[in-house]
């Protein structure tokens, strides 16, 4: 995912410069168990923890703790992402979804209510201190080195790009009619511009190209509302809880099959056991392709049933052969990185290690670059959601010497392999899950 965490809303100034009450936090947060705010309290890991229900929630960013009960409602970001930190350590979480970290500070003040006590460590949850101070000060030195920084250049040829290839997409059908050689060319390239905007409003949405948060949010509304017709509040409140944590059962909605699939190792074993059976789990490895099928003759129902069939012409044709390929571009470049990995329920890991968990990289090359805008580099990608994607491939080479010196696995597949793990994995899991429900 609603934009990224606090920073994406700027607070609205009353006479004088002032706040507003709405920028102020309700009543109930930042006050501290005798009462008073100002945080002179001291909590224990223990203590901490217990705050992780819908109704009471505390979070621990650097050390302090904060009372976001009430305050998470009105979190631009969505409830549910900020939620997902409740009763654990949000540091790392809050530095890497932030341009400028020290700005959305001020706005936590009235959240405080106390810090850890001095005996208690730092990270939460038995994570390893040496490995997350490693990877802060990898972070630091991308910081220093300018490699959050954007080159507005390389966004706007990407844009232009993007509004070429539907000019003359749309100006061949409108000059040379709609024979289906023409159709096939012209869906070819409107299927490429849309897939390419399809990443580029992904790159609007991670604050990743402009240095003003607000310029971000209205490109990406363009992007994303006016080449892709799709909602920019929308998206924001479901990707940015992915990558909050990724591959997390109930946290991550890009993982949520509503009971068509069965992912991973563990999902499917535990609907074996209850005896659910949605779907005959053991052949969706299978019916994932009728899948695709399924959603492109889902958008012609609703393009023909928007307006009268006697309105739907010859010139429509290109979309829905678009809307084919596309869907099929989008789903194995997305799919492809994660899919594969492990899934499980929440662990309470440590950034590198939780990303790491659920990410992979697609080898590099011009090509795989352009196909998947740059999300062959999953891994950097999810340490580091908003650095512009041209600088990945410098930061991957720290990245991969850092896991190696700490032991976490750092992936990276052909394109090929990629896209056939998919299958792969749907069909380890359909397997599991048919063990499980006949024999356990």
């Amino acid at each position: 995912m609603p934009t990224q965490w606090l920073e994406q809303r700027e607070p609205r100034m009353g006479g004088g410069g002032q706040q507003t009450e709405s920028s102020e936090p309700a009543k109930g947060d930042g006050v501290g168990p005798d009462g008073e705010r100002g945080g002179s309290a001291v909590y224990t890991w223990e203590e901490v923890q217990r705050h992780c229900h819908r109704s009471d929630q505390w979070l621990v960013i650097d050390r302090k703790v904060y009372n976001i009960t009430q305050w998470a409602k009105r979190h631009p970001g969505g409830i549910r992402v900020i939620s997902h930190f409740a009763g654990e350590d949000a540091t790392e979480a809050f530095v890497a979804f932030h341009l400028d970290p020290n700005f959305v500070r001020k706005f936590l003040k009235p959240l405080l209510i106390g810090e850890l006590a001095p005996t208690e460590p730092s990270q939460d949850q038995g994570k390893n201190a040496v490995l997350v101070q490693d990877f802060q000060a990898l972070r630091d030195r991308v910081e220093s080195e300018g490699l959050l920084r954007a080159r507005p250049l390389f966004f706007s040829l990407y844009l232009g790009h993007i509004l070429l290839l539907e000019a003359l997409a749309l100006g061949l059908l409108w000059v040379w009619g709609t024979s289906w050689s023409l159709t096939l060319l012209c869906s070819l390239m409107l299927a490429t511009s849309q897939a390419q905007a399809g990443w580029l409003q992904h790159d609007y949405g991670h604050l990743s190209v402009c240095k003003k948060s607000g310029w971000n949010h209205k490109l990406h509304k363009f992007v994303i509302g006016h080449l892709k017709g799709a909602s920019a509040n929308w998206w924001n409140h479901r990707h940015f809880q992915h990558h909050a944590k990724p591959n997390v059962f109930s946290k991550d909605p890009d993982i949520n099959s509503l009971h068509v699939f069965v992912l991973g190792d563990k999902q499917p074993v535990e609907y074996g056991i209850k005896k659910l059976k949605y779907m005959p789990y053991h052949h969706q490895h299978q019916y994932f392709f009728l899948s695709k099928l399924l959603n492109t003759f889902h958008g012609f129902l609703y393009r023909i049933t928007s307006t009268s069939i006697e309105h739907t012409k010859p010139k429509d044709r290109p979309l829905y052969v678009c809307m084919f390929l596309e869907s099929h571009w989008f789903v194995w470049v997305t799919q492809m990185s994660h899919l594969p990995m492990e899934m499980d329920h929440e662990r309470h890991q440590d950034w590198l290690t939780m990303q790491l968990s659920a990410t992979c990289n697609i080898e590099q090359s011009t090509f795989n670059d352009w196909f998947s805008g740059h999300l062959n580099f999953q891994i950097e990608h999810h340490l580091f959601p908003t650095m512009p994607r041209h600088n990945y491939h410098l930061v991957a080479p720290l990245v991969r010497a850092l896991c190696e010196k700490h032991g976490v696995p750092y992936q990276v597949k052909t394109l090929q392999k990629g896209m056939t793990d998919v299958v792969r994995s749907l069909k380890k899991s359909g397997d599991l899950w048919l063990d499980a429900y006949l024999h356990k």
